[in-house]
């Protein structure tokens, strides 16, 4: 994702008979986020709400239906989540490395009724804000709490340092715009419901790739959301404490598995010809951001999964 963008769809353009594309534009129709179930109750920065028609076309064209979805940037966990609530995978694994975010997934997944009831009880005044921000907490409940009321009440979503809080916001609310507890404790509990079919495993993805995919079976596919710093890109840096990524080793690992994978990534230079040296396949998505500025964003995989429509 670009610097400072905050996706609001995704639009699919023509390309102009002057100026052929090499990468063919997603036949996916058009769609507006509010559009989509909104199931993780993190604001994410890079969330790939805009990707889910992509996700069911990809999941639902497997046969038979896999039995595990494996995330290894989950980051907001909005694939996964969706994955398993429709009923499109049997399972998932998300993995995570941010200490915090990791700490809300635990504290979701563990400690739901107890983290709805923190929810509830919070006033986010800018005062009690700091406080928390301030605080060192003591139990994964906590300071999974802290990571969703950071993430609810800084700008964009942002937890890396340096970020800051919102200040006007919709309707002139402040930090408490973002805060609302009824939503929040809806989707922590439709999450409890499902529970017991989503794991999360605090690692690094690269590691957990390298060590998983020689024992990945046919019943298992990939979810590849790496944070965007190839060809120079800023954002990622920007957006997540974690952010280094060998870009060439992580297609170099999708390219040695036999898994079923869909991969995201800003447009570079740098991307394209990955994808041409490991003959994977590519469509493009324009995102347009709060700026009306469209950004490029490819879809990728190791087989053609999103055909032209025919005009005929």
């Amino acid at each position: 994702m670009s610097e400072g963008a905050i996706l609001t769809e995704a639009v699919a353009v023509p390309d102009s008979a002057d100026n052929p594309d090499p990468i063919p534009v997603s036949p996916i129709p058009a769609v507006n986020v509010a559009s989509v179930p909104q199931r993780s109750p993190l604001r994410y920065p890079g969330g790939k709400t805009w990707l889910i028609p992509h996700i069911r076309h990809w999941l639902k064209g497997i046969e038979p239906r896999p039995k595990l979805l494996v995330e290894p940037f989950a980051g907001g966990g909005i694939v996964s989540l969706t994955a398993v609530m429709e009923g499109l995978v049997d399972r998932c694994l998300m993995v995570e490395l941010d200490r915090d975010v990791a700490a809300f997934w635990h504290a979701a997944l563990r400690h739901g009724p107890e983290l709805c009831d923190m929810v509830q009880d919070f006033e986010p005044t800018r005062e009690a804000v700091d406080a928390l921000s301030q605080h060192v907490p003591e139990t994964v409940l906590e300071h999974g709490f802290r990571t969703l009321v950071l993430n609810r009440t800084r700008r964009g979503g942002v937890l890396a340092p340096g970020a800051s809080l919102i200040r006007v916001g919709e309707g002139g609310k402040g930090v408490a715009s973002r805060w609302y507890p009824r939503t929040l404790v809806r989707r922590l509990s439709d999450m409890a419901v499902y529970a017991h079919r989503i794991g999360f495993c605090e690692a690094d993805g690269m590691v957990m790739l390298e060590g998983l995919l020689g024992q990945i079976d046919s019943g298992c596919v990939l979810f590849v959301d790496p944070p965007y710093t190839a060809g120079g890109k800023r954002a990622g840096r920007r957006l997540y404490a974690h952010n280094e990524i060998d870009h060439a080793r992580l297609f170099a690992l999708l390219a040695e598995t036999k898994a079923d994978f869909l991969m995201t990534y800003d447009r570079a230079p740098e991307i394209e010809i990955l994808v041409h040296k490991h003959r994977f396949h590519a469509v493009r998505v324009l995102m347009t951001n709060t700026h009306h500025a469209r950004i490029p964003e490819l879809v990728i995989s190791a087989r053609q999964v999103f055909h032209r429509v025919s005009s005929g």
